[in-house]
């Protein structure tokens, strides 16, 4: 592609010019309910989607930046503050990081984390050229983002999500209307050993999951009868891996 001016900042009007504000002002587009709030600061809901939002807004696509290794979330802040400064919200609409909220429990008490689900990705929702190619300005604008590195597709012209793709990205997208439950890693019937409590060493089989209370029941073998015992997950460990 070859090289362009690079887009510039809005400039000042120098002077007692309140005529020429004014038309600048009725030109300005409003932003639309369904946009984000473009501020570049850290704002969960901006990275929400509403229930009633479309798949995708007329003439925009969804498309998939790949960024640095932990660098998602400053990646979009930075993209979102460059849009409104550069008044491209109609050239670039919605910027996400999907999260996914999960709960842990240790020693009876609880930690609420969120998790990247789609680390070194961030969806960007914006218009092309009609050749497919991203508008000039676009292009320069997220080049020249740090941590930023090439839009999956080919050189120049990226390649569009398909239908189920954006269904499930903005699905992930959307807030969980309940508390998170513990997401355990174990399933009903496989053998574990407990690494630790007063049962420590003792190898049994998992009976039953209980995600609402983040514990795992196991069914052990104490003095030659199986009992029920109810442990945190952290407390046991699957006995291929002991």
């Amino acid at each position: 592609m070859a090289e362009h001016d690079m887009p510039h900042q809005n400039g000042t009007v120098e002077g007692d010019q309140p005529e020429m504000a004014e038309r600048e002002a009725e030109a300005k587009p409003a932003p639309t309910p369904s946009e984000p709030a473009l501020d570049g600061k850290p704002n969960e809901k901006a990275d929400l989607i509403g229930e009633d939002e479309p798949v995708r807004h007329e003439g925009m696509d969804w498309f998939v930046l790949r960024v640095a290794s932990n660098k998602e979330s400053s990646v979009r802040e930075t993209l979102l503050r460059k849009v409104q400064i550069e008044n491209m919200g109609h050239l670039v609409n919605r910027i996400l990081v999907p999260m996914e909220k999960t709960k842990t429990i240790k020693g009876g008490k609880q930690r609420i984390t969120q998790t990247k689900l789609y680390p070194g990705y961030v969806f960007v929702e914006m218009r092309l050229e009609d050749d497919g190619r991203i508008p000039q300005d676009v292009f320069f604008l997220i080049k020249e983002t740090t941590g930023v590195g090439d839009f999956v597709g080919t050189a120049g012209r990226p390649t569009a999500l398909q239908q189920h793709e954006i269904e499930k990205m903005l699905q992930d997208s959307k807030k969980p209307e309940d508390e998170p439950t513990v997401k355990l890693t174990f399933d009903k019937g496989e053998a574990v050993t407990i690494k630790e409590g007063p049962f420590e060493g003792y190898e049994g089989t998992v009976d039953e999951l209980l995600p609402e209370k983040g514990l795992v029941r196991v069914l052990v073998t104490i003095f030659g009868r199986q009992a029920p015992v109810e442990l945190e997950e952290w407390q046991i460990v699957k006995t291929t891996d002991a």
